[in-house]
């Protein structure tokens, strides 16, 4: 099974078609059908190494100050308990959340799966992001996950290489600062030509621009890991910029899968002038 990383960006993408979104659905496409999808989401960002192991999860939606039509979005997939075993193996995890409303499938998730696989129809678990964790740590966790990737496990890591929300502005809708390009194009290339490297990226003189909080820049490391135990590089699915301080890069690994054509639109932004206070993309 191949394996993918997806800048998710806005989480008004779930409800947009625009050239990242159709990427996404290009992908899905392009996939053998998994016998479930394990997702390293940035939204699930907590001090524990954790998976959700429900029957039904619910849909979170965890942000605020966006239209109402994205708070009624729902992504029914179902769960896959027995997946926990299997994770546990590699990951040997804090703890498992069995209840509903222990967890469930956040933004990070559902607004990226909504395009990849729109009919939920493929069971979905989470794992969370351990916040008390180094880099080297995420990165080794990659590595163990490789060997689910064999039973048919699609392994998708949902975040952004460049994430830095105080840096947003509204008017640039399909740029990115100077620093943003430097840091998104190292990562690009030790993606490509050196993914057991990534971790050092925190020494890159645009690292605390880029990555202010490592949130959204960690799941990148588990498909770093994955690729580094498969012996080849990371590709480009689809590459960009917006608001200026954030990446839109997605990778995948092991799947031939071209970029939709360049021409196609990216469309307006679908957010307020100035975002609200706290809003969560």
């Amino acid at each position: 099974m191949p394996a993918a990383f997806i800048g998710h960006g806005n989480p008004m993408n779930a409800l947009e078609r625009n050239r990242y979104t159709e990427a996404w659905r290009t992908l899905g496409e392009s996939l053998p059908k998994p016998r479930a999808i394990l997702v390293v989401s940035a939204h699930w960002y907590i001090n524990a190494t954790a998976v959700t192991a429900m029957r039904s999860p619910r849909t979170i939606h965890d942000f605020y100050g966006f239209p109402r039509e994205l708070f009624e979005v729902e992504y029914p997939a179902p769960g896959m308990p027995e997946l926990y075993e299997e994770v546990s193996d590699a990951v040997h995890p804090t703890w498992c959340g069995e209840d509903k409303d222990s967890w469930g499938i956040d933004h990070g998730t559902w607004s990226v799966l909504t395009h990849v696989f729109p009919d939920a129809d493929i069971p979905v678990v989470q794992l969370s992001i351990n916040a008390d964790k180094g880099l080297d740590y995420h990165l080794d966790l990659g590595q163990k996950l490789n060997a689910l990737r064999a039973d048919g496990v699609l392994v998708l890591g949902s975040g952004n290489v460049v994430h830095n929300l105080g840096g947003m502005n509204w008017g640039l809708a399909e740029e990115g600062y100077d620093w943003a390009h430097r840091f998104n194009e190292s990562a690009k290339e030790l993606m490509s030509d050196d993914p057991t490297n990534i971790p050092t990226l925190d020494a890159h003189s645009d690292y605390r621009h880029a990555v202010p909080t490592p949130d959204h820049f960690l799941p990148l490391l588990y498909l770093a890991g994955m690729a580094d135990q498969s012996g080849r590089g990371a590709e480009v699915l689809v590459d960009g910029y917006t608001y200026g301080s954030l990446s839109m890069t997605a990778f995948t690994l092991d799947l031939d899968c071209p970029a939709p054509d360049g021409d196609v639109a990216a469309g307006e932004p679908a957010t307020p002038d100035s975002p609200p206070d706290g809003s969560n993309i």
